[in-house]
Formats: structure tokens, C-alpha cells, sequence
């Protein structure tokens, strides 16, 4: 079995933000365990920014983005050093992977990321894939680790993506908050808990959240992938999840599999408008593979340029796809409701291609 396993900030670091090597000791040997058993194994690890803030010295996370960088560049090679000793002690070599959301989006990064991934797991290494906040830009403010391994296991095919956290699972409600809240141990690949906004919780050592886990969950469902959602610390928790013990929540795989460039502008691309459409344009890109046209346009939501993501919605508000545009806001608002005879000259026909459209209901 090919496995991703991400472990978060919070369960990888103390209170007071240092690298807890005990966590690492410990995920390490189930690694180990694993591999013996025949399984191949990788981990996507936060915690670069955490070690960095820790020991630089400073009180608190910073909030502006050249620090952040900074502070990860930092940080990083620090809890490596510290995955490559605990790895050796098993007679494993760690493997550090950086990547950037890109990575996923552009189509020879894509292949390069994958091939180098495939080869890693050939030579017998475990790679340590985190984001590479270093360089990033405003990924770092919305590309969160969960959801770059559920990428990372769409891209290796993997059987199982295993999110490692501080809760035991997906609760009914905060359980930190409500003593009431119950577990949800099984969520199905079209249950409306797909659906939902989670409230971001979480340490405030991270970025990521039980949100960012949902989002994660769906990329990986889309992908073909069962997923659960654990506690960290449980003892064994990654040979119990493999062995298909009943260990937090576990999300179906669904039918329905995307390539990795509209899982991409489904569930992790950042929305920046929305377009509204008239009930024929709805019928159509929902019924056969076909690009949205100015002349479906109702009204436009924001400001975006070429490139940007926007949602897609009906007459009533209900967002029922995504999508990657091919023409700006203004330049649309301009050309609502128009026939496609009736464009200006040289003016590119699709507002969103057929190719980088994903219908989500």
C-alpha cells in the first residue's frame, strides 16, 4: 500500500513552538514499521515556520510575509535535521521534497514533482514534503499542508492519505468547546459533510484547521482516495489506520476522479469573484462538456483578471461549479449577455474553457 501521511504544526511542536522530537520519535517508528511491512511511506510535515519563530527567539508568530518566508527558511532545515536523525536510527533515508501549489497546476512542474516523488520512493527514501514558504508568495496565506497532500497523493496515486492531528477525528461540533460533540466516524464521498465550513480552530502554531482537512478530504475523495482524519498521538495510529481499524474519521473515495490541474481549481485555487449565469448557460455546463460564453453572463462579482478562479452561480445564488477565467472583470462587464458574433475583434470567445471548468454539483 502507498501511503501519504501529513502531520500538523500542532502535533509536532510544544506550547512554547520548539520542535518536539518526541512526536517525530514517534512517527518515525511507525514509518519504520510500516516500510517493514512492505508498505511505501511519505510524510507531509508542517512545522518550518514554528521552528523558525522559536529559534529566532520571537514571541509570536509574525503576520507579515517577508518575516514568514524568512522565519521558515529558518526553521526548515532545523526540524529536518531532526527527521533525518530519527529516520537513520531505523536504517531509513529522509528525502526533503519543497514544493510550491504551482507544482500542481502547470503541467511539466506537475510531471517533474511526480517523477521525482516516484523515483524517491524507487531508491527506497522517505521523502519529507513540506511547502516551500521560502519563496512563496501569497500562497502561504491560503496554502495550507493539508491540502498540498492531497494533491501529493493524487499525484503518486496513493492508496491512503492520513491527516495527523490534535483531535481524534471530524466532530459534530468543536469538542474543545462543546462537551456534546460527537464523532463522525464515516462520511460519505457525496454525505453534505463534504460540503460544509468547519470552523478553522485549531493552535494558532499552523494555518490549517479542520477546514483546511474538509478541503483536503474532498481533493483526495475527487482523486480516488480514502482519507482519515486522526489524532497524532494515538498509539500506533498510522498501522491501525492501514489495518482498517475503526480510528477517526474516514472519508470514501468517490466514483467521480478530476485531473490534478481541476483539483486544483475546485478545492484549493482561491476564489476571487463569481460570475452569475442565466438558467440556459447552468443547463449546459452541467449537462455536457462545454465552455462558459458571454452570452450566458448575467452579472459580475468582484475583481479578477485572466487566470483568476471564480465561483459560478445560478439566478438564486447557488454556486454549482468553478472555474479558471480566460477574460478580466471589467472586460466582461462589458460584454455581458453579448452573442458571440457581437465581440469586439480579437476578444477571446470563452470566459471559462471547457478545460479548466469543474461542475461541483
Amino acid at each position: 500500500m502507498r501511503i501519504v501521511a501529513k502531520i500538523g504544526t500542532s502535533s509536532i511542536t510544544t506550547d512554547s513552538g520548539s520542535i518536539d522530537t518526541a512526536a517525530i520519535t514517534k512517527l518515525t517508528a511507525e514509518i519504520a514499521a510500516l516500510r517493514a511491512g512492505g508498505h511505501e511511506v511519505m510524510v507531509v510535515s508542517s512545522g518550518a515556520v514554528a521552528a523558525g519563530v522559536q529559534a529566532l527567539g520571537f514571541e509570536a508568530r509574525p503576520t507579515d510575509m517577508l518575516t514568514l518566508q524568512a522565519v521558515s527558511a529558518v526553521g526548515q532545515t532545523r526540524f529536518m535535521r531532526v527527521y533525518n536523525d530519527e529516520l537513520a536510527d531505523h536504517g531509513l533515508v529522509g528525502a526533503q521534497v519543497l514544493l510550491d501549489p504551482h507544482d500542481f497546476v502547470d503541467r511539466t512542474q506537475y510531471l517533474h514533482a511526480r517523477e521525482t516523488l516516484q523515483r524517491l520512493i524507487e531508491l527506497g527514501c522517505v521523502p519529507i514534503i513540506n511547502e516551500n514558504d521560502a519563496i512563496a508568495n501569497d500562497e502561504l496565506r491560503y496554502g495550507d499542508n493539508d491540502r498540498i497532500a492531497a494533491l501529493v497523493a493524487h499525484a503518486v496515486k496513493a492508496d491512503l492519505l492520513v491527516l495527523l492531528t490534535d483531535l481524534d477525528g471530524l466532530y459534530t461540533t468543536d469538542p474543545r468547546a462543546d462537551a456534546g460533540a460527537a464523532l463522525v466516524p464515516d462520511v460519505a464521498a457525496d454525505d453534505p459533510l463534504m460540503a460544509i465550513d468547519a470552523g478553522l480552530g485549531g493552535s494558532g502554531r499552523g494555518s490549517g484547521g479542520m477546514a483546511s482537512k474538509l478541503a483536503a478530504a474532498r481533493i483526495a475523495s475527487w482523486s480516488g482516495v480514502r482519507t482519515v482524519i486522526a489524532k497524532a498521538s494515538r498509539p500506533d495510529v498510522l498501522a491501525e489506520v492501514v489495518g482498517g481499524a475503526a480510528v477517526g474519521t474516514t472519508f470514501a473515495a468517490h466514483d467521480r476522479k478530476l485531473p490534478a490541474r481541476k483539483l486544483w481549481i475546485a478545492f484549493a485555487a482561491e476564489v476571487v469573484g463569481t460570475i452569475v449565469v442565466d438558467d440556459g448557460a447552468q443547463h449546459a455546463l452541467t449537462t455536457r462538456p462545454t465552455s462558459l460564453l458571454p452570452a450566458g453572463v448575467r452579472e459580475v462579482r468582484g475583481v479578477f483578471d485572466e487566470g483568476d478562479t471564480v465561483e459560478v452561480c445560478n439566478a438564486a445564488g447557488e454556486v454549482f461549479a468553478r472555474g479558471m477565467v480566460e477574460t478580466p472583470a471589467t472586460e466582461l462587464r462589458a460584454v455581458a449577455g453579448l452573442q458571440t458574433a457581437d465581440l469586439p475583434d480579437g476578444m477571446v470567445h470563452e470566459v471559462i474553457h471547457r478545460d479548466d471548468l469543474v461542475v461541483l454539483s
